[in-house]
């Protein structure tokens, strides 16, 4: 990092290249804290006629220099570094999903134990997994071989048995990789890169299989003993490779490398990585979504374990089509406070994957785009859940029926209960024409559970973050804090069984009394079936969240993390949405009568002012 320390360092230029839009960054030391000055993009030129990445980014730089005023280009068209005076930056880092991003296979031997980890090591890194093959996969051997040859992955990650176990099995996958003799997917003229990361007693046997094949890699095993993950080392590696054959091989990216003061990351890796870093630093279990047109990533830490998931098939736009099958059309219905013609319903869904990049034109078509979304979500946290696992294999406590059941071993991570903080990220939520539209798709999705800060990344600058906090994590946390995240408040829901059918039987669940930051407390209760804003803005000088005390009283039966009908006193933190009071129940059941259902879906929409009062009369 040219000898600089990080106290010297006072500009940053931060670039993230996407598959279709390069966005450059530029963050400045102001007084004793970095923030966000600027942002520019630039669509990517990774394909004909230009073939060549830097452009791209050249061209998104130059955005920021105009914006800015600054000189960051000379006339050789590179970047200037160090900074002098109102020239250059200090450093420069950057991100990239260009070209398909990283694009994996993962093998081993028992689908539900190595090669789940082997999975995890892999999503973590920020690639995507094309599939995996296992011993107990029920694929013959002939159908395996064929997959591995018709992928063509940028990698393959294999793994398998503790160490000091049977050697016979992963020999055997490695047998079927070899005879498999696959071919890279950029570049035609170098071997593929294969990682092992299983039992060392199998090293010698694997040289013997793969090493003249394929370009191989012998890592620390991913499952040293059966009760204990070993994920980093693969992780490293799975970088590096990254770096070393993938980003060479893609058009212009080996001039990029020279560029970077920090190897250049995958994009999922690097928000993965900005998530896991706020989540250590502040003592918090968090969990992020990223929401495109095509995938929905979903990234959890919790008990200080950092999982990722990759819905490939759940999107916005490519893959919207997807989301309706998966969903059905009754799922996406329930969210929508009218009527529409099943007809005309699936035509819209047609029409948005042909046409990707439009945008609702009229408030029916928004609110239907914003159902598709909670579903989309709900369907790719459920996924995740099911994947954020103690570790399978790993007997919790031992009963007779278990002796037989070796699924009992991996219980979900995933406390909605404990999560502090949920982080939204993609068109959908971080474009919402309203702020607590996000929120309100954010809580019908994930039915956050006692209290729970919601936020959403304003213009998508996680990523360059990420790598950021490589390389100077404290200017990475600030601007994260205070440019990247809108805070649109904190969400206070009881768990318990609640009745949002309207009718007699609604009543009290929880009494609130809030004292505001001007001294004046605010009291009330909320009943069963019923939600609620109370407004708790941002510091108008630096847009920190405002805080309240607040002591919360659940009715008998009702749980804020401290048990049924137990008293909690907390501080509350506040937003553009403020806080909203979810009097809905966990388990949340919508009505299922279409008018009582219709009725109270307005309801909740015009007392958390999700869409105009207008509109949603005249729908």
């Amino acid at each position: 990092m040219k000898g600089l320390k990080p106290e010297d360092i006072k500009i940053i230029l931060a670039t993230d290249c996407g598959s279709t839009t390069t966005k450059a960054i530029l963050i400045e030391k102001r007084g004793e804290e970095f923030r966000l000055i600027v942002r520019g993009e630039a669509p990517t030129t990774v394909e004909a006629p230009f073939e060549d990445v830097t452009m791209g980014v050249l061209n998104a730089v130059g955005e920021v220099e105009e914006l800015t005023g600054r000189k960051l280009l000379n006339e050789k068209g590179q970047i200037i570094s160090p900074a002098k005076g109102n020239e250059g930056t200090d450093i420069y880092i950057s991100t990239s999903s260009a070209g398909g991003g990283l694009q994996m296979m993962v093998a081993g031997v028992v689908r539900s134990m190595t090669a789940e980890s082997a999975e995890r090591a892999a999503l973590g890194a920020g690639a995507i997994v094309m599939d995996v093959i296992s011993s107990n996969d029920k694929r013959l051997p002939h159908q395996q071989i064929q997959r591995i040859r018709h992928l063509r992955p940028d990698m393959i990650l294999l793994s398998g048995g503790i160490d000091g176990g049977t050697t016979t099995h992963v020999v055997e996958i490695a047998e079927l990789i070899s005879a498999a003799d696959p071919r890279p997917r950029l570049g035609t003229g170098y071997k593929l890169p294969i990682i092992y990361a299983g039992n060392v007693n199998a090293r010698e046997a694997i040289k013997e299989t793969l090493g003249d094949k394929v370009d191989l890699t012998i890592v620390d095993n991913l499952r040293p003993v059966l009760e204990r993950e070993n994920l980093l080392p693969a992780r490293e590696k799975i970088h590096d490779l990254f770096m070393e054959h993938v980003m060479a091989q893609a058009p212009g990216y080996r001039k990029l490398m020279t560029w970077t003061d920090a190897p250049i990351m995958p994009t999922p890796g690097a928000v993965g990585l900005i998530i896991k870093t706020i989540a250590d630093q502040e003592g918090i279990e968090a969990v992020g979504v990223d929401i495109g047109g095509a995938t929905t990533d979903i990234f959890s830490v919790f008990q200080g374990v950092f999982n990722r998931t990759v819905s490939a098939n759940l999107g916005m736009s490519y893959s919207v089509s997807n989301v309706f099958a998966e969903s059905g059309l009754e799922n996406v219905m329930r969210w929508v406070p009218f009527h529409m013609d099943e007809r005309d319903l699936r035509n819209r869904v047609k029409n948005k994957m042909i046409r990707p990049t439009t945008i609702p034109q009229m408030m029916e078509e928004l609110i239907f785009e914003q159902a598709i979304a909670k579903e989309a979500l709900r369907l790719a946290f459920i996924q995740h859940k099911s994947f954020a696992t103690t570790l399978k294999g790993v007997q919790q406590q031992r009963t007779i029926a278990d002796a037989f059941d070796q699924s009992a071993g991996g219980l979900t991570l995933v406390n909605m209960t404990t999560l502090n903080m949920l982080i939204g990220s993609g068109g959908v939520l971080s474009h919402a024409p309203r702020r607590q539209q996000a929120a309100l798709m954010m809580i019908d999705a994930f039915l956050p559970e006692a209290i729970t800060r919601l936020a959403v990344d304003s213009i998508f600058m996680m990523p360059q973050l990420g790598v950021l906090s490589t390389v100077h994590p404290k200017a990475a946390t600030e601007v994260f804090d205070k440019d990247c995240l809108i805070h649109l408040g904190t969400c206070i829901a009881p768990i318990g069984e609640s009745s949002a059918r309207g009718g007699k039987e609604e009543k009290e669940i929880l009494a609130y009394s809030f004292t505001m930051p001007d001294g004046k407390n605010v009291e009330g209760s909320i009943k069963s079936g019923e939600m609620r804003k109370i407004p708790l803005g941002l510091d108008e000088k630096t847009d920190i969240p405002l805080t309240c005390k607040a002591s919360l009283n659940p009715h008998r039966g009702f749980d804020l993390g401290a048990g049924k009908g137990n008293k909690i006193e907390a501080t509350i933190h506040g937003g553009v949405s403020g806080i909203i009071l979810d009097g809905r129940g966990r388990p949340f059941i919508l009505p299922t009568d279409p008018k009582v259902r219709v009725q109270k879906l307005k309801e909740w929409m015009l007392a958390l002012d999700i869409y105009p009062k207008e509109a949603l009369e005249r729908l």
